[in-house]
């Protein structure tokens, strides 16, 4: 009894793991399971166990050979009447052939392996790109959502106005103060000095000349009464709301696309759940151009493949050198002998006597213009494969270059947008303030929010955009880390 218990606990502690592990699942969790499941990765991985199998071909040597032949009519000699003959050959390449046919096996097979390593490396990089489109999107569903709240602060707040006899604000309380998103930091204390600014007009959408005097002393636009302007301030409001419900729904039906697109690289059904983080930040990243092309260098693997493919040529022109000498043979005879029974004609003791005959066989390479053009034909695409590598170290070096001056202008993008979103927070509290107080409308005070929220919205795609690039950087100089 006491058995069955621990095992019932030993169940219900596993259900409890793989629960917790399901809705913990993070990035790394994600690129194993690619790894695992992603079948163009699997094919690419099984195109290399094929290429090693090649290795102990090359190497073999050559099937031996079998001659059979018999004598319709069996053809007499002095000590019996020969019936058939049997030949057995087997053939050696010349010493080092089959050495040299193994290197060049090997190389071949070490190519697939690199090709393997690309496709893993772009994998890598296809899943870090979805993994924060999906992190950019739900970034902007929070942002939109809180969005909505303060339009519901608005609303309420203008209602209550359109309900005051006056269309005054006595007793009207200012709504909290609006919190920066997760992935910008929070308004510093120097901030705080543009409480002073009231209607300067420092901020473009503040820039109204006479706004207060607009408002009058019951906060009415001039020529309409406070109830009127009040009711279209909450209709208004409530366009912007029905407006943000739809952007709201267009964001969650791009989030399904999107995490069908992740699921396909990780091989599971379109519908998986994703556990997207509800806040990211920049990936800490710094690129030293010297030591990242010597790194570069040591682990690409296109360049690599390269490598290995000028190698695999270099073994080849030996084979073919080895192949253009003679190839030896050695191999046994064996003639069955029918006894003469005719006496008449002298015979010896080996009378019906079976004979066997050892045989050596050379090959005489003579037509040489074939193994020539074979060497030539080797050299050739050795050089070839060095032009490659150097076309190709090239061309990698100047996408390093151009990654780290995106990666500037990504970081310079994400802390001037960090500054805007601060002021544009500031800006907003004190607009909100005056909206109470009458001091200005709400127009100023929807057009600071919407720029409030793509200031936002364009930080946390400059993060996403810089993480990008970051992965990119490391796709070029390889993924050594998660070999």
């Amino acid at each position: 009894m006491t058995k069955f218990k621990n095992i019932i606990i030993l169940l219900m502690l596993a259900t409890v793991s793989v629960g917790t592990f399901a809705q913990t699942e993070t990035l790394a969790d994600y690129l194993e399971i690619a790894v695992q499941n992603n079948p163009g990765l699997k094919a690419d991985y099984l195109a290399y166990q094929a290429a090693l199998q090649k290795i102990p071909q090359a190497g073999a040597i050559p099937d031996p050979q079998l001659d059979m032949g018999y004598y319709l009519k069996p053809m007499d000699i002095i000590d019996g009447s020969q019936v058939a003959d049997f030949t057995l050959m087997q053939m050696f390449p010349w010493f080092g052939t089959r050495k040299a046919a193994q290197a060049e096996a090997g190389h071949m097979a070490n190519m697939e392996f690199q090709k393997f390593r690309e496709t893993r490396d772009n994998l890598y990089l296809s899943i870090y790109t979805q993994w924060f489109i999906l992190c950019s999107l739900e970034q902007k569903l929070m942002n939109s959502r809180e969005n909505r709240k303060y339009l519901e602060q608005l609303e309420a707040l203008s209602i209550r106005r359109f309900a005051s006899p006056l269309g005054s604000s006595p007793g009207i309380s200012a709504p909290a103060p609006v919190s920066p998103p997760a992935t910008s930091s929070s308004p510093t204390g120097g901030m705080n000095s543009m409480a002073g600014m009231g209607n300067s007009g420092s901020q473009p959408v503040m820039q109204s000349g006479g706004m207060a005097s607009m408002s009058g002393s019951g906060g009415g636009m001039a020529g309409m009464s406070p109830a009127s302007a009040g009711m279209s301030d909450v209709l208004r409001i409530q366009l912007e709301m029905i407006e943000l419900d739809n952007t709201i729904e267009s964001i969650l039906s791009e989030m399904k696309a999107e995490k069908a697109k992740f699921n396909a690289l990780l091989n599971r059904p379109a519908e998986s759940e994703v556990n997207v983080p509800d806040s990211f930040d920049k990936i800490p990243f710094s690129l030293d151009i010297a030591s990242a092309m010597d790194k570069i260098s040591a682990q690409n693997p296109m360049l690599e493949m390269l490598s290995e493919e000028g190698l695999a040529y270099k073994a080849k022109a030996e084979m073919d050198k080895k192949m253009s000498l003679p190839m030896l043979g050695v191999g046994l005879q064996y003639s069955l002998i029918k006894k003469r029974m005719d006496m008449g004609i002298p015979v010896t003791d080996m009378n019906g006597m079976d004979m066997l005959m050892p045989m050596v066989s050379i090959s005489i390479p003579i037509f040489r213009n074939k193994y020539r053009a074979q060497q030539k034909e080797s050299e050739y695409m050795q050089q070839s494969a060095k032009e490659k590598y150097t076309n190709t170290y090239n061309t990698l070096q100047a996408e390093l270059i151009e990654a780290g001056n995106q990666l500037e202008n990504a970081e310079r993008q994400i802390n001037l947008l960090k500054k805007q979103t601060e002021l544009a927070l500031t800006t907003y509290n004190l607009i909100v303030q005056e909206f109470i107080t009458g001091k200005s409308d709400l127009t100023n005070v929807i057009q600071v929010q919407r720029q409030l929220l793509d200031y936002r919205l364009r930080q946390s795609e400059a993060v996403v955009s810089y993480n990008t690039m970051v992965a990119s950087a490391q796709r070029i100089i390889s993924f050594k880390e998660n070999n």
